[in-house]
């Protein structure tokens, strides 16, 4: 062999491992848009990756994960979620409605799923819970219907309540199912609804003055990502107040807050991590039923309870799914 033969064939082989590391396809890349914020989503977000990993994704090794929060601001959405599409990443999981409707404006291609209350047919988001459609599925756990259950349960705390405050987020999607299903659970209990809305931090001080004011002891709490971002601020003003709050989410009573009744959003984030790795795999959103959760968590704060003196009896200790004392 010549001598500048033998010299291209080792250059040509020492140019393998480049090659074939060029040609190597990238990670797959989940957007992760989220209404709410960080702070207290730590577990959920475990448990999406956990959801991932059983389907053999792990963060850092074969999947990469781009964070946007809103911070319970959702006019950052549409901006959050239009830098994820221009980022091209394969799959966008998007937590809240407000987040949903932003994700659905940004693409028509890239698959979304979502955790989300309300009814994703009734807000446009699927043309069906078991044939979504398009490119949206996910995980829905339909918290609007459960509002006249956590007033049932609220009274029980509170038995001598003949009016209760409702505080909503008017900028939500689902705004007005959730409130006429807490009117009609007000009504099956013969107790005064008095709704007043909130969506900056200001707006939720003056709300419970004026929960305050009208003499309100209960009070059930809307389910909007934004109240989550404010949780301190709520469980402080509830407890200074000494109004008795019915939560939707576990972390509120675990911050300080009476008592939650809702789905367990552990489960509904690790479906979702679940459903994501079935369409990194090849699955189609459009075939993949929407998905609700089986498992309902009751959780009180004894001494929440305690210290607004009111008595939790054995029997609805015993239906708990978890005591604070």
């Amino acid at each position: 062999m010549r001598r500048r033969e033998f010299i291209g064939s080792i250059g040509a082989i020492a140019a393998w491992p480049i090659a074939a590391h060029a040609q190597q396809p990238s990670l797959p890349v989940i957007g992760f848009l989220n209404s709410g914020s960080s702070k207290g989503f730590q577990s959920l977000v475990a448990a999406f990756r956990q959801g991932l990993s059983e389907s053999g994704y792990v963060e850092g090794q074969n999947l990469a994960i781009e964070y946007r929060w809103a911070d319970g601001d959702y006019e950052k959405l549409p901006r959050l979620a239009a830098d994820l599409v221009s980022r091209r990443v394969n799959v966008i999981q998007v937590g809240g409605p407000p987040a949903v409707v932003a994700a659905k404006a940004a693409t028509t291609t890239i698959p979304i799923v979502f955790t989300s209350g309300g009814n994703p047919v009734e807000l446009g988001f699927v043309s069906s819970l078991n044939q979504p459609g398009g490119n949206v599925t996910g995980v829905s756990f339909l918290v609007n219907e459960l509002g006249a259950k956590r007033l049932e349960l609220l009274r029980e705390l509170v038995p001598a309540a003949t009016s209760v405050g409702f505080l909503a987020n008017p900028t939500r999607p689902s705004f007005q199912s959730e409130v006429e299903n807490a009117q009609q659970g007000a009504q099956a209990l013969g107790v005064k609804l008095i709704v007043l809305n909130a969506n900056t931090e200001a707006e939720i001080d003056t709300a419970f003055t004026e929960f305050s004011r009208q003499r309100v002891a209960a009070l059930l709490l809307g389910t909007d990502p934004f109240f989550q971002t404010r949780r301190d601020q709520i469980v402080a003003l509830a407890d200074r107040l000494r109004i008795a709050t019915m939560y939707n989410i576990r972390e509120y009573v675990v911050a300080g807050g009476l008592i939650s009744y809702a789905p367990s959003l552990t489960e509904v984030y690790h479906q979702a991590g679940s459903y994501v790795a079935k369409i990194l795999k090849g699955a189609k959103p459009a075939n993949l039923p929407v998905l609700q959760p089986t498992k309902f968590n009751l959780v009180i704060n004894l001494k929440t309870a305690k210290t607004l003196g009111l008595t939790v009896s054995n029997q609805m200790q015993l239906l708990a799914d978890e005591v604070i004392e």
